[in-house]
């Protein structure tokens, strides 16, 4: 049975993302393959080109970790790895990949920082004011597509030559914040959509990471979300279209004792870890009795 917290608004859950047991805790080379997670046998998940599958019936059961330091410890026992795609070498992703890894690359959509590698690509027009708590970070005018395709699809390629099978969005949700533009919801929800279209073009999986207030809009775009502190924030519950529609939610707390939050979000299906901010390659799964 489905544990709830009770500040959720009950509702009926399908069959095939209710709980019924305890859980488990459970530089380019375009024809790099991924292999998937399966016990006792690592195979080829998707051939080269082709975004990374997520099946539904695994959406509950996949252990995951994200690091953004190096180097990368690739002896971390998860599924799922999330990792810068510029600092993680090709011979990291290489041994990820020997190890059936899935590997997705976590790509600023909505933001540059100054010291990017492409950050001179970016026009002073789509330039925009500092992001908060990281002034070498400015925001980018989502609604200027032709200016910001380009050096995207470049970031995207890099990953697929790398060897990941899929890319999350983070910072992709600027019309929330003060830009610098008069960003409004649609344009967001424009933006990201066109974001999922060119991953999808490119042979990768998009994930939306956090941008809540547009999931339910969204879901049906992306393959798997990755969620900060939905727990401390209270608004788990937004999420549930990608669970209701079989789709992962990677989600990691910052704070907070796991033994407390996770049976929240283990509660509706999320792949549940808690980390440092630093996102390091220490981490602590959730795994309930």
């Amino acid at each position: 049975m489905r544990i709830r917290p009770v500040w959720a608004v009950p509702r009926s859950r399908p069959a095939h993302v209710r709980r019924r047991g305890p859980r488990r805790g459970p530089a380019l080379a375009l024809t790099a393959l991924l292999l998937a997670p399966v016990p006792a046998c690592r195979r080829p998940i998707t051939p080269p080109g082709a975004p990374t599958p997520w099946p539904a019936a695994q959406a509950e059961s996949w252990r995951w970790q994200w690091q953004l330091t190096t180097p990368v410890d690739v002896t971390v026992d998860a599924d799922v790895f999330l990792l810068d795609p510029v600092t993680t070498t090709s011979a990291e992703t290489a041994a990820l990949r020997e190890q059936g890894r899935r590997l997705v690359c976590h790509v600023r959509v909505g933001t540059y920082a100054a010291d990017d590698p492409d950050a001179t690509r970016f026009p002073a027009a789509v330039r925009g004011t500092a992001a908060a708590g990281r002034p070498a970070s400015r925001f980018l005018d989502v609604r200027n597509w032709d200016a910001l395709a380009p050096v995207l699809a470049d970031r995207f390629r890099l990953c697929r030559g790398k060897g990941f099978g899929a890319v999350a969005f983070a910072d992709a949700d600027g019309y929330r914040h003060r830009s610098g533009f008069p960003l409004d919801f649609d344009d967001q929800l424009l933006f990201n959509r066109r974001l999922a279209g060119l991953a999808r073009k490119i042979g990768l999986s998009p994930g939306l990471v956090d941008d809540v207030a547009q999931v339910a809009a969204l879901a049906p775009d992306f393959d798997f979300a990755v969620n900060q502190e939905c727990v401390r924030r209270r608004e788990c519950a937004k999420l549930l279209p990608f669970v209701d529609a079989g789709k992962p939610v990677f989600h990691v707390e910052y704070t907070g004792d796991p033994a407390d939050f996770c049976v929240t979000s283990v509660g509706y299906g999320f792949a549940s870890i808690r980390k440092d901010r630093q996102l390091d390659a220490g981490r602590e799964p959730c795994v309930l009795p």
